[in-house]
């Protein structure tokens, strides 16, 4: 038994598309029905459970006549519109069966990382897990335009287990866990354990998934095991006819062993669930002030802005070598920041107003995407 499954008593778990439909793009009731079960088993040992379910877009794939996932973004959101209330519809029949009630919760990138909604996704969350409520979460394909769409579930489900504080996080795919080659290939290994980063060389990971329905694959779902790893989190990873297995604590698939510590949730979101909207290049001095002291952004350190941007929007803050060190939610339109570059805020205060005396990106707004030396 794997004590890091049986002591966790907040757990989310995500299942693809490709292990809730069938290969004409619809969904498999019987695949849904048994995952719910094994989610109302987990509840009844008073583990509470927050479900990252896929399969909205591959859900209204067939009442739409179409064949496969499209890829023009309005075609893909017109099928979440008619698949995710068949999907929620599902889940909701399903889980009553258990006496279970369940709450659907749509996020976008956009929800999590401006700081009142993120406050608010996280109170809501909490507050349905308090009541006894199963959420169901999904991007909110259907409005989310490109910037603010995380790409995958499986990212999704990474930050989410942040989000909740959650002490385990179970990937569910439709192969029972990650090799060491193609599963397919004889002489594949399953590998049971990833302590580090170290344990990951020279293996060959996919990198699409081979379903038509779904936009994950192995990559994506080893780089969510890598955010949530790398704060604390341990994964499961492997198939969902193994669900029941896992969430029980029994070895079945790849267990990724936590490599971090607890990190603050909402700048793990702006680090890996936003794309920057411009650039910011610092000097060396602003580098140092940003990366070790944890100090915020002034006008002062930055030689160069590039990309259209507004205030609150994310920017990467670039070092004298071209390599993005921060990513921060900027307080001025890109327009106004060449004015100020490499002046005091005293002396922009003296000319311009007291308005220009605030930071270009405040310490709590602004994420490491590199380690102090």
């Amino acid at each position: 038994m794997r004590p890091e499954v049986t002591a966790a008593r907040r757990v989310v778990v995500k299942v693809g598309s490709s292990s809730l439909t069938t290969a004409a793009g619809g969904l498999d009731p019987d695949r849904l029905r048994a995952l719910v079960d094994v989610l109302a088993a987990a509840r009844a040992r008073e583990v509470e459970v927050v479900l990252v379910s896929s399969g909205a877009i591959a859900a209204g794939l067939a009442p739409l006549g179409l064949t496969r996932r499209p890829t023009v973004l309005a075609s893909q959101q017109a099928a979440a519109a008619v698949g995710q209330g068949l999907l929620v519809h599902r889940y909701t029949d399903e889980l009553a069966r258990h006496g279970v009630v369940a709450g659907q919760v749509l996020l976008t990138a956009d929800d999590v990382t401006r700081r009142s909604h993120y406050r608010n996704a996280h109170q809501t969350l909490a507050r349905l897990l308090e009541l006894g409520v199963l959420p169901i979460v999904n991007e909110n394909d259907t409005v989310a335009t490109s910037e603010i769409r995380f790409g995958d579930n499986d990212r999704l489900a990474a930050l989410v287990a942040h989000l909740v504080h959650a002490d385990l996080l179970v990937l569910l795919s439709d192969v029972d866990g990650l090799y060491d080659g193609s599963p397919d290939e004889p002489g594949s290994r399953l590998v049971e354990e990833v302590a580090a980063d170290a344990d990951l060389a020279g293996l060959r990971i996919g990198r699409r998934s081979g379903s038509g329905v779904g936009t994950g694959g192995m990559a994506t779902k080893v780089e969510a095991a890598r955010i949530a790893t790398g704060a604390a989190v341990p994964v499961v990873l492997t198939s969902a006819a193994n669900a029941g297995a896992a969430l029980a604590g029994r070895p079945v698939g790849t267990l990724f062993r936590p490599t971090g510590r607890k990190r603050p949730t909402r700048l793990l979101w702006l680090a890996h669930a936003t794309e920057p909207r411009g650039a910011l290049s610092l000097d060396a001095g602003a580098v140092r002030a940003v990366v070790e002291r944890r100090a915020s952004l002034l006008a002062a350190g930055i030689t160069a802005v590039e990309g259209r941007f507004v205030a609150g929007d994310p920017v990467d803050l670039v070092g004298p070598d071209g390599v993005p060190v921060a990513r921060g939610l900027v307080n001025f339109d890109a327009d106004e920041l060449p004015a100020l570059l490499g002046r005091s805020s005293r002396e922009l205060a003296a000319d311009l107003g007291a308005a220009y005396e605030r930071e270009v990106v405040h310490r709590d707004d602004l994420a490491l995407l590199t380690s102090p030396v």
